[in-house]
């Protein structure tokens, strides 16, 4: 005899690719939705997975499945910016459907700057290299700018967001910078690179500043097109006292293509 009752409601489903509880466009390539063994489970039983209430995927259980967590994959194609609702039905014989909670998620498939190019290995054309003063493009950075500090300015880029997190790098130094607010959406980026941090880096003829960027879901943009210029040297004295000053970059940088 057919019970028609529902069993009681389902744990919600997760997505172990998720970065801070939302999906990136890694991610949305090949994503999987995973499902806790529920109660009484059984072979034959049949798992549908619904994406924002439309159905995505299922899979029916066999006998080595039982008492192990399921994963379904999400078509590609279900995939898209904005908020999103998952849930799964299992239906079993001789019972009504029995119906998950729902798990909440935003997808967020746009990388900042735009979607690098796979022929330029790391380095995103759709960047604009750093700006910098006219005089130390031309001519470099002299002791005394080393001693002040460079200003430059990373100009607003593609899919510009809030939270969105660069890191500079100058020469084989690194600089974190502060997460984008609301109000820096639109407006270029104006950083002040500390003297430390040049000293830390040394003197270059040819010395490579470039940045990158990951936003809150993971998406990383590359390097930009590198600025090449030619670093002074520093007196030996000033250098130590400017590096005992220096506080280094904090661990765990967010942006690290490489």
């Amino acid at each position: 005899m057919t019970h028609l009752s529902p069993l009681a409601m389902l744990a919600a489903p997760t997505l172990p690719q998720a970065h801070r509880q939302g999906i990136n466009a890694l991610a949305a390539a090949r994503l999987q939705v995973e499902i806790a063994p529920y109660p009484d489970m059984g072979v034959g039983d049949l798992i549908e997975l619904f994406w924002n209430n439309c159905f995505a995927a299922s899979t029916r259980l066999a006998a080595a499945d039982i008492g192990q967590p399921s994963s379904l994959r999400v078509p590609e194609s279900f995939v898209r910016n904005g908020a999103t609702r998952i849930h799964y039905r299992v239906m079993q014989v001789g019972h009504g459907p029995a119906r998950s909670a729902i798990t909440r998620v935003q997808v967020k498939t746009d990388c900042p700057g735009g979607q690098p190019s796979l022929l330029c290995g790391e380095e995103n054309q759709n960047l604009a290299p750093v700006t910098l003063p006219e005089m130390i493009r031309r001519h470099g950075v002299n002791s005394r700018q080393i001693r002040r500090g460079v200003p430059l300015a990373i100009d607003p880029y593609l899919n510009m967001a809030v939270d969105d997190e660069i890191t500079l790098r100058w020469g084989d130094s690194r600089l974190d910078l502060p997460r984008i607010e609301a109000h820096d959406v639109g407006r270029p980026v104006q950083v002040w690179v500390p003297p430390a941090l040049i000293q830390e880096a040394g003197d270059d003829h040819r010395l490579d500043v470039t940045y990158c960027i990951l936003d809150w879901v993971g998406n990383n943009s590359r390097w930009a097109p590198a600025r090449t210029l030619s670093i002074a040297a520093l007196n030996p004295a000033t250098a130590a006292t400017t590096l005992s000053a220096y506080q280094p970059r904090r661990p765990g940088s967010p942006c690290e293509p490489g």
